[in-house]
């Protein structure tokens, strides 16, 4: 199809190259040869008067122009996608959907387990693909690119839709044998000792106890980083260090590893988890279904009491 000269087919191609950055897988994603896709990018560069991309190593650096191209025609064919995906009805039992969802650790393992368990029974076709948490989230659910973000709400745009999951509270985790944490925990002490955190992504993002720790103003010392919250229980034994956790994934740990909780000295206040997803998968029939499964599994979990 043509439009004011322009092989639409051709917006496929340029989307594909903006997201790969390279030839060959970008012609694997859409089924082309590579040969048709250079052919591609020739009639790309003819139409709008640019080179679009430049090669460096077998890396394809697109110009500005293409920077510019890229987010208006991601969003079209996201349009065209779901205006006809909404029309499509969906059948659990019948669908083999593939989920894409980005969520910590943490969320994995107290939350989303009861979620697989479930799907699996109910629509076994449907899979899913957890990512880690990635450095722009944002524009992850601005290009479509995942179905779902599990985060924090303080970590969550305000420009897509989004529903509450669970209310989650922090506590201070340590080896059995670490005599400091015997007692009440002091604010002196708790920010004297040393501490094992989690850094998310390539820019070491904060996670939601130290952003709300900068809120007060205070700054730990992190003697060990590492990338996710499940780490950190397996290196706190026979150790004097400590740790900031989600109270539910402690519990999660205490069944298998020793560990001493204690309340922190520092009055953090509880935080909500959330589920968002993009504004353009408002009305799809599947995200709905799913947003539904995930909200049921979530009232299930707030409704059981705590236990150790």
């Amino acid at each position: 199809m043509r439009f004011k000269g322009l092989d639409l087919n051709l917006l496929v191609a340029l989307d594909a190259l903006m997201t790969e950055r390279k030839l060959t897988a970008a012609a694997r994603s859409i089924n082309l040869s590579q040969p048709a896709m250079s052919a591609a990018i020739a009639r790309l560069r003819t139409y709008f008067s640019d080179e679009l991309f430049t090669m460096q190593g077998r890396e394809l650096i697109p110009t500005p122009r293409a920077e510019a191209l890229a987010p208006a025609v991601r969003d079209a064919l996201l349009q065209i996608q779901l205006s006809i995906i909404a029309w499509e009805p969906f059948s659990p039992t019948q669908s083999e959907r593939r989920f894409r969802i980005v969520l910590s650790d943490f969320m994995t393992l107290v939350f989303f387990d009861k979620v697989v368990g479930r799907v699996a029974r109910e629509a076994p076709a449907v899979s899913f693909e957890l990512l880690s948490l990635d450095d722009e989230p944002d524009e992850l659910l601005r290009r479509g690119d995942v179905d779902f973000l599990i985060l924090p709400e303080q970590f969550m745009s305000n420009g897509h839709p989004r529903a509450k999951l669970l209310v989650e509270t922090l506590v201070c985790v340590g080896c059995p044998t670490n005599q400091q944490l015997s007692g009440q925990l002091s604010f002196e002490k708790y920010m004297s000792m040393g501490h094992i955190a989690v850094k998310f992504g390539r820019t070491l993002k904060p996670t939601i106890e130290e952003w709300l720790l900068l809120e007060y103003g205070l700054k730990r010392r992190i003697e060990v980083a590492v990338p996710g919250f499940s780490m950190i229980p397996p290196l706190l034994p026979g150790t004097d260090r400590i740790a900031t956790m989600p109270s539910r994934l402690v519990k999660h740990f205490a069944k298998t590893i020793p560990l001493q909780i204690v309340d922190l000295p520092v009055p953090l206040p509880a935080f909500t988890i959330a589920v968002q997803w993009p504004a353009l998968h408002n009305g799809d029939p599947a995200s709905l279904w799913m947003r539904q499964m995930l909200l049921q599994e979530a009232a299930r979990i707030e409704s059981r009491p705590e236990t150790c």
